[in-house]
């Protein structure tokens, strides 16, 4: 299937003849690029995909996420008439069974979630089930969600349908021809070194699945992703099978269900994977399988054997073990690499890289064409990992373990339990002392809440957090609080461009002079949020500015990429300062225990300099929870002692799940959750802290969004009914209209009822009544325009 000769030059090298790989050359080849190719060291699909079993199912936790299968699913309906190349689609359906409460919960949340997403999913009865799928075992049975759209296909067929389309465009694809070296100049991609030659190019798509990570390495590039065992069992015909049907999913057993020619294919999702170290897979593993495992995989055919009697009787074709590639979220990476300019990643793909795959592909070749995905993947970024993650011993602890969850219950709270303590915040063990329950985030330990109990009892109900958060925001509201904001990114501007640059890179008005705090957001050239951040400008030429946890590599690679002839230094500091919020009414008495009075004269987003317990600190007048205080940052080494003298002072410690609780309230939007690369200042209400006069990117596409949508689409909602637990993406209807979404949800303590900020598709009055869908239960809610709880004014909403 190879084209004859390797040419000198091409536009993109896409590495991988897998699904992903083929996907990104149709589309590269769809956009224009038609000097594209393709390099895979043995053959087509020989890695990964021609193993799959190949489901595809639509639902995923996000909108865009289940968009992008969408479009998965259009285009191998559509191949298929383009090339003439049959795609084996066969669509059948889904069912998910619950045979436990909490279970039963999660997939009617999921039927809701596709009601949002315009997905056809409904609730049917245990005998609806068992009549679907007459083989099941279904005493014990609680409902189910029947999903008629889902289906599968062949997957050597449908990369064979888009090679060839591909070809008919100029792509070029060349097996047996593996890549030796990549080439980069000035830190950018300039080329790679196969065992057939050297080829030229600008950019470099790695969709190499299992060898990913290694090809990364060799342009510098971390790709976090480890290869691990997977199972399925394949059966001889028998009896009750004729012809094709639906894909069981019996989740509480870990196990996926289908027919495979007359037989049965069971496979599974075990609580905890078998890695594949580094190397053992090497160049020479085509078509290649791993020796079966009864013994690992004797557990799940137990519960096979309780849920499918007729496998007492069936005969076994095989045990198939073939390996899969994991990240440490579970989200595969797409897109342009922190590290190395012209490098992309489409691979990690979670054992969904079939369902994935069209639509990753055309997003993947989306992002190498014009500098971005088709809409916003912020949850896929290449960038979005800590380096931490790329190490082995921490890939080999954490994968297994994501393989694990690819079943589980999406539980509120829910945390994972290995390659943690990655990195520490300075002030850890006195945290550690105080009974902190730890979340991890961007591989830092952040406490969620304080309470000297044992690990919480995970539910959909109220959780065993609920009243000590409920005493830190008190706290806060009442008293004072410590919010350590201390794993938060850092980058320091420095040089005679300072403020220039920025206000190139940054929409709000970075001429403060010195002294100022400034609020901000980075656009792209659509207009859109690359990032939203806080600044504070400490000289003529320097500033620091705060950047989300998660954005720090993507914030970082943003600056860099745009600094241009700009006379400026870029530094990531986020190590060398620690950042403490002292918040609440008794703030003020605090600052004067630690002789810092002069706190109180700094105005509100004004930043000064003072000592605390003998150690010098820069205190900012701001808050993210709305209560009145400071964020204070000093130099990592000195957080204890001021810990230390801010506690002795009256202060206690307050946690992330407390902080969130109030930013909601106070109607504060957050990178990722409100604000993304699909929404601008002009939907999110934030036009405020953007300039008018421009000269910024992003400038004349905002302007066209601010005159296109003069009202703000994200609003707040409290929920009337205190039992309500909204967790975020639910839909909300207006009568029998979807007409919004959720995105934060908490339990607002200071209005006392369930909050929620969210996204409206159509206008929406200030205090009109809407209904909440939470798991197939509507929960009346009030719409404000404004935050449901000032604590200038102690003012509720709704």
């Amino acid at each position: 299937m190879s084209d004859s000769t390797l040419p000198s030059h091409a536009s993109v090298v896409v590495i991988g003849g897998g699904i992903m790989g083929c996907s990104t050359l149709y589309h590269l080849a769809q956009m224009g690029v038609g000097d594209a190719i393709l390099l895979e060291r043995n053959k087509l699909t020989s890695g990964t995909t021609w193993h799959s079993a190949a489901q595809v199912r639509a639902l995923r936790h996000s909108r865009n996420l289940t968009r992008m299968i969408q479009y998965s699913v259009d285009l191998y309906s559509r191949l298929e008439a383009e090339t003439g190349q049959s795609v084996g689609w066969i669509q059948k359906g889904s069912l998910s069974i619950a045979t436990n409460p909490d279970r039963l919960t999660h997939i009617r949340r999921q039927e809701a979630l596709a009601h949002a997403y315009g997905i056809t999913a409904e609730s049917i009865t245990a005998q609806e089930a068992m009549e679907r799928w007459p083989l099941m075992r279904g005493d014990d049975v609680l409902g189910a969600v029947w999903s008629p759209d889902d289906g599968r296909v062949s997957p050597s067929d449908v990369c064979a349908a888009l090679v060839k389309a591909a070809r008919g465009l100029g792509a070029q694809i060349f097996e047996n021809t593996g890549v030796t070296g990549i080439l980069t100049k000035k830190g950018r991609i300039a080329g790679v070194q196969t065992n057939s030659g050297t080829v030229k190019c600008d950019a470099v798509a790695i969709c190499a699945g299992l060898w990913s990570r290694e090809l990364g390495a060799m342009a510098g590039a971390d790709v976090p992703a480890l290869a691990c065992e997977h199972f399925y069992l394949l059966t001889k015909p028998i009896a009750g099978i004729s012809g094709n049907m639906p894909t069981l999913s019996d989740h509480d057993s870990h196990l996926y269900i289908r027919d495979d020619s007359g037989g049965l294919l069971v496979g599974c999702f075990e609580p905890m994977g078998k890695p594949i170290a580094p190397g053992v897979l090497n160049a020479d593993f085509e078509f290649g399988l791993l020796p079966e495992d009864w013994d690992h995989f004797e557990p799940m055919m137990e519960l096979a054997l309780h849920r499918l009697p007729a496998l007492e009787t069936a005969e076994v074709r095989m045990l198939l073990n073939g390996p899969e590639s994991f990240t440490p979220d579970g989200t595969f990476m797409l897109g342009e690499t922190a590290e190395t300019p012209g490098l992309f990643l489409g691979c990690g793909m979670n054992s969904v890289g079939l369902a994935s795959g069209g639509g990753a592909g055309m997003n993947l070749a989306h992002a190498i064409v014009h500098g971005h995905t088709a809409y916003d993947l912020g949850e896929a970024d290449a960038k979005r990992f800590a380096p931490v993650f790329n190490s082995v011993e921490h890939l080999m602890a954490r994968a297994p373990e994501i393989l694990g969850t690819h079943y589980d219950i999406a539980y509120p709270g829910k945390q994972l339990r290995t390659a943690r303590d990655l990195s520490l915040l300075p002030l850890h063990d006195a945290y550690r002392k105080a009974g902190a329950h730890f979340g991890q985030f961007y591989g830092w330990e952040r406490p969620l809440y304080f309470a000297k109990t044992a690990e919480p009892a995970l539910s959909f109900g109220r959780p065993d957090w609920f009243d000590q958060v409920g005493a830190e925001v008190d706290a806060a509201h009442n008293r004072a609080a410590i919010f350590d904001a201390s794993s938060f990114g850092k980058i320091d501007i420095h040089g005679p461009d300072a403020e220039a640059f920025l206000l190139h890179v940054c929409a709000g008005h970075m001429g403060r002079a010195p002294g100022a705090v400034i609020y901000t957001a980075m656009l792209n050239p659509r207009g859109t949020f690359e990032s939203d951040l806080t600044a504070q400008r400490l000289a003529t030429d320097h500033y620091r500015l705060f950047v989300g946890t998660n954005a720090i590599r993507r914030d970082m690679a943003w600056l860099c990429r745009n600094a241009g002839e700009y006379d400026v230094q870029i530094t990531d500091t986020s190590r060398d300062y620690a950042v403490l919020g002292l918040m609440g009414p008794e703030a003020a008495a605090i600052a004067a225990a630690c002789d810092v009075s002069e706190l109180n004269a700094l105005g509100y987003f004004r930043t000064g300099m003072a000592r605390i317990a003998g150690c010098e600190v820069r205190a900012a007048r701001l808050s993210y929870v709305g209560e009145a205080g400071w964020e204070i940052t000093t130099r990592t080494h000195d957080a204890p002692a001021i810990y230390a003298a801010l506690t002795a002072a009256g202060a206690v410690p307050a946690g992330l799940f407390a902080q969130t609780s109030m930013r909601i309230e106070k109607g504060f939007c957050a990178m990722g959750h409100e604000l993304d690369s699909d929404n601008s200042p002009a939907e999110a209400g934030l036009m405020f802290a953007t300039r008018k006069s421009g000269g910024f990117i992003g400038f004349d596409a905002l302007e066209e969004r601010r005159n296109a949508a003069p009202q703000s689409t994200i609003c707040s909602l409290r929920l009337t009914d205190g039992a309500a637990t909204p967790l975020g993406h639910e839909p909300i209807y207006l009568d029998d209209q979807i007409i919004g979404q959720t995105s934060s949800c908490a339990f607002g303590y200071r209005v006392g009822s369930p909050v929620a900020l969210a996204h409206f598709h159509v206008p929406i009055a200030d205090g009109a009544r809407v209904a909440v869908d939470i798991a197939r239960q509507r929960f009346d809610a009030v719409v404000s325009h404004g935050p449901l709880f000032d604590p200038a004014g102690q003012r509720m909403r709704g």
